[in-house]
């Protein structure tokens, strides 16, 4: 099992920012800008919808941002990508790969994270494998994913055993990512209610304001 230092969980503490699918690099570039000046911890480059070339291209300049607010940068199942630029990390779904292959591929340092829904044994699998954090949900209904598996908050005090930073995705808003973070989540990963946002500067900050203010069960 992998067991993450106390430097990775501190890592893995607050605002996840999931990017949206945007083909226009200088508009995607300008909201993760926003992003990560209002707070945004961690950034997990995800575009489903554009070729390798723009993928890479798209991902090495949001890398420099991260680097330059520096915030920990994860690639989205695609683990060529994540060797290719030097990310931080790689996070995979359930179909996207070997958990254990691409441990060995990053090596010991850098992040992994799995996607495990919302059922603790996939967690369990996947930390043996080699991920050294986890992400349930979606604990909400998701604009995005809307026909997703919903992941109890009561999950995340079950998975806390565990002893690895934890996730939660899926329908997060400012109105009830308190509730997650008081369930135990150690991190929220947010897409639409940060990126769609008319300020994402400010809401951003509202984000990682909740975790100065709400007391986790970590």
């Amino acid at each position: 099992m992998s067991v993450p230092s106390s430097a990775t969980a501190a890592r893995l503490r607050g605002l996840y920012a999931i990017t949206p699918d945007e083909a226009d690099s200088d508009v995607l570039i300008a909201k993760l800008r926003a992003a990560l000046a209002g707070g945004a911890r961690v950034v997990q480059y995800r575009n489903k919808s554009t070729d390798q070339a723009l993928r890479r291209a798209q991902a090495g300049a949001l890398f420099a941002l991260c680097r330059e607010a520096g915030a920990s940068f994860i690639v989205n199942d695609d683990l060529e990508l994540a060797l290719a630029i030097a990310a931080d990390g790689l996070h995979l779904g359930r179909d996207d790969g070997d958990i254990a292959a691409a441990r060995r591929a990053l090596g010991p340092s850098r992040l992994l994270g799995a996607s495990c829904y919302n059922r603790l044994e996939l967690a369990q699998r996947a930390l043996q494998q080699g991920a050294d954090h986890v992400a349930f949900g979606s604990v909400f209904a998701s604009p995005t994913k809307p026909g997703a598996v919903r992941a109890p908050l009561t999950l995340f005090a079950e998975a806390r055993r565990l002893g690895v930073p934890l996730i939660a995705i899926g329908g997060i808003t400012l109105e009830n990512a308190p509730q997650v973070i008081t369930a135990g989540a150690d991190a929220i990963a947010v897409i639409s209610a940060l990126f769609d946002a008319p300020r994402i500067e400010e809401r951003a900050r509202e984000f990682a304001t909740l975790f100065n203010s709400q007391v986790s069960t970590s």
